[in-house]
């Protein structure tokens, strides 16, 4: 086994030990509002002062839902909404393993999620922008660095250039 198959097979191993809770089947009673907000960066603030311990913002990251266009923190006894100025998560790495439309395009992202793109992971375009399903219409942006490694394991198909993973077909935009 090559160093990228047991590299692909140890991160998707964790993710799928990964223990999310069941906030699909939490309905609390209490609802309200809280003063967190997650900026374009990915950071999180807590009445306006950045949290700065990660293994806080991972564990925020467990219980967030999105329902409609607002974002909950929940738990069995409340959901409080909290701000997402764009979207909650950020891919901030990527493994590449295979070839061609045999390719398998592994995303890291800052709250410690990973994930193979693919049909139940898409990615896609937002106004030149791209983006990738991480969980349950959660989303995570990609990151600059990570979106031109991306492009270059592009190739041009009819004008558009697009990646492979899991044999889903990506399109990253026009050539111009």
């Amino acid at each position: 086994m090559s160093d990228i198959d047991k590299l692909f097979e140890t991160l998707t191993n964790l993710q799928r030990q990964k223990r999310l809770p069941p906030i699909h089947l939490w309905q609390p009673e209490q609802v309200g509002e809280i003063d967190i907000r997650i900026d374009r960066e990915g950071n999180w603030y807590h009445e306006g002062t950045l949290i700065k311990r990660q293994p806080l913002v991972d564990l925020f990251a467990t219980i967030l839902r999105k329902e409609e266009d607002t974002y909950y923190l929940v738990t069995p006894v409340e959901q409080m909404a909290i701000v997402v100025e764009e979207v909650p998560f950020l891919a901030i790495d990527l493994d590449i393993r295979g070839k061609a439309e045999g390719k398998e395009l592994l995303f890291t992202t800052n709250v410690g999620d990973f994930v193979v793109a693919g049909p139940e992971h898409p990615v896609y375009m937002v106004n030149e922008r791209p983006f990738i399903e991480i969980r349950n219409g959660l989303v995570a942006r990609i990151q600059r660095s990570v979106f031109y490694r991306l492009v270059e394991e592009g190739v041009e198909e009819a004008g558009a250039l697009v990646v492979y993973s899991q044999g889903a077909r990506f399109n990253l935009g026009s050539i111009s």
